[in-house]
This record gives C-alpha cells, structure tokens and sequence, in this order.
C-alpha cells in the first residue's frame, strides 16, 4: 500500500526557549515550515519576532528546546555549523561593508554549497544592483542596501532564508519590488521565513502567518482565511 503521508516539515520548531543574559525572552516557541513555503512571523515591537529566528541560526546567546532542520537536530550547534546546513539570515541591520563597491560586498559570503544564484541571475532579480555594481556601500540608498543584504545570501547555495523586517522604512516601490523578488525566490524553491510588522505585505507574499507575542506562537492565520480573521489580527497587532 502506497504511503500517502504528508512530507515532514523542513523546519520544526518546539518548546524553544531563549534567553539574552538573564532576560528570558522565549517562552516555548512552536512553528514549523514546509518546504517551498513563505512563512511570515508576525507580532508587535518586542514579541520575540527577531530573537526567534536568530535563535533558530544559532546566533541567540543561549537556547533550548528543539529546532529540526531537514531531519537535523541544530538546537546545539553553532551558527557556522547551521549555515552549512543551507540556512541563512537578513538581519534587519543588513550588514553592508561601506567601503566595499557593491559586487565586493555580493561577492564576500563564501558558498557553502551547490545551488547558489549566479551573479547574472541577481542582477537580473535587482537590475538596481547591476546599474550600482562599482558604487560604495555608503553610496547607497536603504532601498539599495536592502536589496543588497537579500542578494548577498542567494550567492551562497543556502535555500532557506530568515529574512528579519526587509521592508522597514522603505518606499513603497522598493517594497513592491522586495515583494516581487520573494515571489520569484519561492516559484523558483526557496523556502522563507519572513518577520514582518506590515501584514498588508506580508499578505502579498505568504502562504502562512504565525503570530508571535510575548515569546510564543499564539495563532496560525492560513493566508487564504486573512480576511475572515482580520479583526483578530488587528487586535493582536493593535492596529
């Protein structure tokens, strides 16, 4: 008899805990993620949001509980280790090295396994980038770096993306060309997990969202059911 069972999630994520210090700021974080999927995680200021997937890519000072990555058990090993798993972050400060010309900065991630975009495809996903190629990080617009951050990471062969708020303070166009680019990323098989504040983008882009306050997951809203729970949402995100 054919097993008909639905795949294991890509990323499954219970009872994580984490702590800055002595300042316990998850609370037992249970999510998970499907292969192929935009996940968004989604919550107010200060609801763990960015500690839950810096935790996930090892980078939280100290974690507990249990994040499977592909069958992996990653809750013990070290950012570097996770990397090489084929995860990778977008921290929300982007990281761009002023006095590198962009293509250096896109250049400087080494590869960490097969499957990474070429140079030619990214500019081709942000023609800005291909027209600032020999401009200096400090040259750029926060639009200009936001692509940047995202394009540096495709380069690497990772296929799972933590991107942390990429839309933050950024002009409508760009956002709409951030949106377009996750879009492609997940036709052409990435699989992201996106921390968001702007649910109306989050809307435009994701399958799932999972709202987080005070260091746990407390709902799961299906994109497709938003507008029916669009009430609760507000509430929860006090809009």
């Amino acid at each position: 008899m054919r097993d008909t069972a639905a795949p294991a999630p890509l990323l499954s994520v219970a009872g994580l805990q984490g702590w800055y210090g002595e300042s316990h700021v998850l609370h037992g974080i249970d999510f998970h993620v499907n292969e192929g999927e935009v996940v968004t995680l989604l919550g107010r200021n200060g609801a763990g949001k960015t500690s839950t997937i810096l935790a996930i890519m090892g980078i939280l000072p100290r974690r507990s509980g249990s994040v499977r990555f592909g069958g992996v058990e990653t809750v013990n090993l070290q950012p570097r280790q996770i990397a090489r798993l084929g995860i990778a972050i977008c921290p929300e400060e982007r990281g761009i090295f002023a006095s590198l010309s962009v293509e250096e900065n896109l250049m400087l991630p080494p590869r960490i396994q097969d499957g990474g975009l070429s140079v030619d495809r990214i500019y081709q996903l942000f023609p800005n980038l291909k027209e600032r190629s020999r401009s200096q990080g400090t040259k750029l617009s926060g639009g200009e770096q936001q692509m940047l951050a995202i394009a540096r990471i495709l380069r690497t062969g990772s296929r799972f993306l933590l991107l942390d708020e990429p839309t933050e303070g950024l002009a409508p166009v760009i956002v709409q060309q951030i949106g377009r680019t996750i879009q492609q990323l997940k036709k052409e098989g990435f699989t992201i997990v996106l921390v968001e504040q702007n649910f109306r983008f989050a809307a435009s882009v994701a399958d799932r969202h999972y709202v987080v306050d005070q260091g746990r997951v407390i709902d799961m809203i299906p994109n497709a059911d938003l507008d029916a729970n669009i009430d609760k949402l507000h509430a929860y995100l006090g809009v």
